[in-house]
């Protein structure tokens, strides 16, 4: 009785054999010479297809859809989204920076860059308030739900240091996973320690980048930043004003700071915008008026954040 291991070798089709040096002498060099251009590799191993201005489409899809797996695969379906300057340090090392501006004053008092440099950092030794503060807040969210391995309301930041470190360490104080979108420049953006390791993605689009920010976003935190920070604030409230966003809200943190950085009276005044551009957001002055805003704002639309029984993160 024939065995299995008798059966004879399947037979070797056509297409695997090269066309044999008897028929065409050159045959091997030629086909090596096939399978060395770049237009024979498939595509998806084509770096240089990929990358080029025509493929652009297809690594705008890849540079959302990474992101977006992983995501679900967590089971994340809302973030609190919190923004803020990459500058502003802890109190320790904005004291430590002061100080060594002020030895460097010592020996030329008379530098106006100096100066400058002494204003400047006296200024951010005020602002590193907020980052104590914003890792508070990150507290807070990690707290929330059912405890640090509930995913399904989470932090989400742009992943860099500053404000956006203060965050992420604070969820990372309460044991909590938090997300980072950090975003690919031409000097390196090395993202800041605190991120779940699992939860921290690099994007090559700006427009990717702030599509994820805002796909799941069930608020909108902003410490007091920059043209990145501004970037953010008035791309929300214009799809929030224009009806192309539900309304979530938007909670500025630091009253002084923004009523500086933005005069909103002002613009009403000129006609520009109109009083109820006004509502769609909010000024408080620090984490705990902020999450209680946000805790309230979706109790009163009855769409809570957390289900009864779970925590808001403060309890």
């Amino acid at each position: 009785m024939t065995q299995k291991n008798d059966c004879p070798a399947p037979t070797r089709l056509p297409w695997e054999r090269p066309k044999p040096a008897a028929e065409e002498p050159m045959a091997r060099e030629l086909i090596k010479n096939i399978k060395s251009c770049p237009v024979y590799t498939l595509a998806e191993e084509d770096l240089d297809f990929l990358k080029s201005y025509e493929a652009r489409g297809i690594r705008l899809e890849l540079d959302y859809l990474k992101a977006e797996l992983k995501m679900r695969e967590y089971g994340v379906e809302h973030v609190i989204v919190v923004f803020g300057s990459s500058r502003i340090m802890e109190h320790k090392t904005a004291m430590k920076r002061l100080k060594a501006v002020q030895r460097k004053v010592k020996k030329e008092p008379g530098s106006r860059l100096l100066l400058r440099e002494l204003y400047v950092a006296e200024r951010m030794l005020e602002k590193s308030i907020y980052y104590e503060d914003a890792r508070v807040f990150g507290r807070f969210v990690g707290q929330s739900g059912k405890g640090p391995e509930d995913t399904r309301v989470i932090l989400m930041t742009g992943g860099g240091p500053g404000i956006m470190e203060a965050a992420n360490r604070g969820a990372y104080d309460a044991g909590a996973k938090s997300i980072g979108l950090n975003i690919r420049l031409p000097h390196e953006q090395f993202p800041n320690p605190y991120i779940s390791p699992d939860l921290c993605f690099q994007f090559h689009y700006f427009a990717i980048r702030k599509l994820h920010f805002l796909n799941r976003a069930r608020a909108l935190v902003i410490y007091p930043g920059g043209f990145g920070t501004l970037d953010e604030l008035f791309e929300t409230l214009t799809l929030i004003q224009t009806r192309k966003s539900e309304p979530i809200p938007v909670v500025l943190v630091g009253n002084d700071y923004w009523k500086k950085a933005v005069d909103f009276d002002f613009l009403m005044e000129e006609g520009v915008i109109v009083p109820e551009d006004n509502d769609i957001f909010t000024c408080v002055e620090n984490a705990a008026d902020a999450w209680d805003h946000i805790i309230r704002w979706h109790k009163a639309r009855k769409k809570p954040l957390f289900r009864r029984g779970e925590s808001n993160g403060r309890e």
